[in-house]
């Protein structure tokens, strides 16, 4: 499987190398804004990590408090003043281990070169240097001067956020690929045994033909509804147990478990050949002459039994056919196996996004259940309009993950109750791209992209985030676009209670055409009540059509 997520280390050393980049870029800017060199100090360790004018250690070390609560209160600040100069203190990075603060002294009033000599001096410039930095200084003004460092503040402090916001989706990423390339292993294996989804299925398949190659009278094969590990209880591999016969194999499941529990196979779980000669007095079973037993093992679970009884004209069964059911029993058992692991895996997936999508609903309350109900719409929906079942699947995935983008959104922007500003509404309009960059990387998800990506693109162009028409727009996305719309339009909100029934039709009627795919708006006109069904709040959990995972 290939390894998605950085190590601990790998993870630790591209933080840091991000942090010197983000830095060295730091202190540029402000080189350039201000026309003065920064001392950047770390206020976790007290280190200088850039040297500007100030040259002793010492003054630096005396002034690490106040850095400390500039950086605490985010901040720009006079740390110190000797008249005419004073030191300005510009918060940078405050993101354990790396808090950061740069300082610099400034000239804030008219004064001869000697007197600027010094002040610099007393806050701790060495003489010559002192005396050089005195020379070629500018006189400024401390309100414009204050001003220009908290603008250059809260640029960094934005900076930051997006940075660790990016760290944060990264993470996100990793985990799901991680989880996703588990999953497709155990998938790929599955389908390396070019066999069904189904074990009985298999098992049928694997008796006849057994009984071409095997001369017996009848076979069987039991499936135990869980696997039977010694001391705890495994997983299922399938929900029911199952007895299969082939030929005439003149037992039932009560007379197999008689014969396993009389040989004692459970305990040791080992292939067993029963032959006339080698049975005991004590027999329970007298129809059954001979018997090829094997257990469906994989590790130490146990999924079931295969056998093969009486050997015709009265031969006796040896080896090379223990062999054979035994190689048989493994392919059965690692299958059984895999399907539990995959169902395991599966749920666990499933319980992923669910989490994602109760992420979103967290940053989001006013919008709480929307991605699900946006799922089950347009489930609805492309059933209406054909779709098969791998494809409402898929759409389903792409409903709930529509908005997972909205994890790097602003709170605030998200949260706000009133009409947003036109920066906000282009600063929320940015979540389908960072929903597509979230999942891009994870290929089961390939088909949900389009959907998380396109789903705000409008029939006539005017849509974001490419501007795309009509049939351009990717059939998933038009289909949550009238989902998403359905939904939104029909629930309350904070500032204004949902939109009536007869007039989100009217809208949707009007916006056939410009606003969304014709087909669609015909589809959700033609199973509107089953729609409206699902857009309230009291709908029954088992209404919830059951999220498959992509196979």
């Amino acid at each position: 499987m290939t390894q998605v997520a950085f190590k601990r280390s790998d993870k630790a050393q591209m933080e840091a190398e991000v942090r010197q980049r983000t830095l060295a870029r730091m202190c540029e800017s402000l080189e350039l804004c201000f026309n003065s060199k920064f001392t950047v100090l770390d206020v976790s360790t007290g280190d200088c990590l850039l040297r500007g004018a100030f040259e002793s250690g010492g003054s630096v070390q005396a002034q690490l408090e106040l850095c400390r609560a500039v950086l605490c209160n985010g901040k720009a600040e006079f740390i110190a003043e000797e008249d005419p100069v004073v030191v300005l203190a510009i918060p940078l990075v405050d993101d354990e281990p790396a808090r950061y603060v740069a300082l610099a002294p400034f000239v804030i009033r008219t004064s001869d070169e000697a007197t600027i000599t010094g002040a610099a001096t007393s806050l701790g410039c060495k003489g010559e240097s002192a005396n050089s930095w005195a020379k070629r200084q500018s006189v400024w003004d401390s309100r414009r001067l204050m001003h220009l460092a908290e603008l250059n503040a809260s640029h960094w402090s934005d900076e930051f956020r997006a940075w660790q916001m990016q760290r944060e989706i990264y993470d996100i990423s990793s985990h799901l690929s991680a989880a996703y390339e588990e999953l497709n292993l155990l998938y790929g294996l599955t389908q390396k045994l070019k066999i069904s989804d189904s074990i009985e299925d298999l098992g049928r398949k694997s008796l006849e033909w057994l009984a071409e190659v095997i001369s017996a009278e009848g076979f069987v094969l039991e499936l135990l509804p869980f696997s039977q590990t010694e001391g705890e209880a495994a997983a299922p591999s399938h929900r029911q147990s199952a007895f299969l016969q082939f030929g005439h194999p003149c037992i039932d499941r009560f007379q197999l478990a008689r014969m396993i529990e009389h040989l004692d196979l459970a305990k040791e779980k080992r292939p067993l050949v029963i032959n006339t000669s080698s049975r005991d007095r004590d027999w329970p079973l007298p129809e059954i002459q001979q018997a090829v037993i094997v257990p469906l093992t994989d590790g130490d679970n146990l999924f079931g039994w295969l056998a093969a009884l009486n050997r015709e004209e009265r031969a006796e069964f040896g080896s090379s056919e223990a062999s054979l059911l035994s190689s048989v029993a493994a392919i059965l058992g690692t299958h059984a196996s895999n399907l539990a692991l995959y169902r395991q895996q599966a749920e666990f997936l499933a319980g992923v996004v669910r989490a994602l999508t109760s992420a979103i609903d967290a940053k989001d309350p006013y919008t709480c259940g929307h991605s699900d109900r946006v799922a089950r719409i347009s489930v609805r929906l492309a059933d209406q309009l054909g779709c098969n079942r791998k494809e409402l699947e898929t759409l389903y995935l792409c409903g709930l993950l529509h908005d997972i983008g909205k994890i790097g959104i602003d709170d605030q922007v998200l949260r706000k109750p009133g009409k947003l500003t036109v920066a906000e509404y282009e600063h929320i309009k940015v979540h389908s791209e960072i929903g597509y960059r979230i999942l891009k990387d994870l290929k089961q998800l390939d088909q949900v992209l389009p959907a998380v990506r396109h789903h705000h693109e409008a029939w006539d162009g005017s849509g974001y985030p490419r501007g795309l028409t009509g049939e351009d727009i990717p059939l998933y996305a038009r289909i949550v676009a009238v989902a998403d719309a359905c939904d939104a339009m029909s629930s309350d909100r904070p500032y204004r209670k949902g939109i009536p029934e007869q007039k989100l039709d009217e809208i949707l009627q009007e916006g056939a055409g410009s606003q969304w795919d014709p087909k669609v708006i015909d589809a959700y006109f033609a199973v509107r009540d089953e729609i409206r069904q699902i857009e309230r709040p009291e709908v029954e959990e088992s209404q919830i059509p059951e999220l498959a995972i992509m196979s």
